[in-house]
């Protein structure tokens, strides 16, 4: 492999962000959010979900950096 997994990883999230927007955009605009607090329900679902995934790929990588750095060690 000759790219590091932070860039693997931040790429990937530059592909798959427009889809997820587009997925976010056709709930929002669908009409089955039909209360302000459901609005709210989604958004506090749905932001933090995609932060807590883009973020749980370094967890990933360093767990693994750390897994590996004891296999050679």
């Amino acid at each position: 492999m000759n790219y590091s997994f932070k860039s693997l990883w931040n790429r990937m999230f530059l592909v798959v962000a427009p889809f997820w927007f587009l997925l976010v955009w056709m709930i929002w605009s669908s009409g089955q959010l039909k209360t302000e607090a459901d609005q709210h329900l989604f958004l506090g679902l749905v932001i933090p979900g995609f932060i807590l995934i883009y973020l749980s790929g370094f967890l990933i990588q360093k767990r693994h950096a750390k897994k590996l750095q004891g296999m050679h060690s």
